[in-house]
């Protein structure tokens, strides 16, 4: 009898989705959605529905336990038609579709840009129940997500937990800005919050999830208190790095999130 629980990821070809695939198929029995196969396996197993049409959303459902979402735009710089269909009716598609199919739960990519205006005028820190303050439409679609899922939890009793995810990357020294690699969230670490997303007790919140950096300008005392979440990883303890420490914070350029 299998009693592994059965998960959808939304955007499994992308970066980060691709990655929890590979390392998170041994525990759940993943259900892959995306748009072009990135893997041979993917191939065969792949879903290849439009987010934007909900009947092909609500029918990536059945059987689910928990939904990972990840699909959509994923650039700052995407522009009001990007986030539109992608982020915001994507979004609401997969809420919906899950409240309708019995989902327990989902796990919403949500992103540090949904706060980055703080970041731009460097004014931190910045905890999780901070007022939103995008720092672009990218950021905007974001924070429509989170109170979006505030609303199907309040409403629906749907689990809802946002990840507030920082910068995904394997080497976080190519960046040169301190404020990169400050809310770097190594892969590891990434699968790590994630896995306790799925697995926490906790039904409702507003998570960061960034790695064990010492420049960090973001709260995770929820994500560790509440997901359990103990990250392993730090900028710092990588072969060549040097960190340059600045009172309250090295500068941000004033074009942020531009290139970010």
């Amino acid at each position: 009898m299998n009693d592994r629980r059965r998960v959808l990821i939304t955007g499994a070809t992308g970066g980060v989705g691709l990655h929890l695939v590979q390392e998170l198929g041994q525990e759940y029995d993943l259900i892959q959605h995306g748009r072009t196969p990135r893997t041979p396996e993917q191939e065969g197993a792949l879903h290849t529905a439009d987010i934007s049409a909900y009947p092909e959303v609500l029918a990536l459902m059945d059987g689910v336990d928990t939904v990972v979402h990840l699909a959509g735009a994923a650039s700052p710089e995407s522009t009001w038609d990007d986030v539109l269909g992608a982020n915001i009716v994507g979004t609401r598609n997969v809420l919906e579709a899950a409240r309708e199919a019995g989902v327990r739960r989902v796990v919403l990519a949500s992103s540090n840009h949904a706060m980055g205006m703080y970041d731009r005028l460097e004014q931190w820190p910045v905890y999780p129940d901070t007022l939103p303050r995008a720092d672009s439409l990218y950021g905007v679609s974001k924070i429509f997500g989170e109170a979006l899922g505030r609303f199907y939890h309040d409403e629906h009793g749907l689990d809802v937990i946002s990840l507030r995810i920082g910068w995904v990357t394997e080497d976080p020294l190519e960046a040169e800005e301190d404020v990169l690699r400050a809310m770097w969230l190594s892969p590891g670490d990434c699968v790590r919050v994630v896995r306790r997303a799925i697995e926490a007790e906790s039904t409702f919140g507003l998570y960061y999830a960034i790695s064990d950096n010492p420049n960090r300008r973001w709260s995770m005392t929820n994500t560790t208190l509440e997901l359990g979440y103990r990250p392993q990883d730090s900028w710092v303890d990588l072969p060549g790095a040097r960190e340059h420490v600045v009172e309250g914070g090295a500068d941000v350029p004033d074009t942020w999130p531009a290139g970010s």
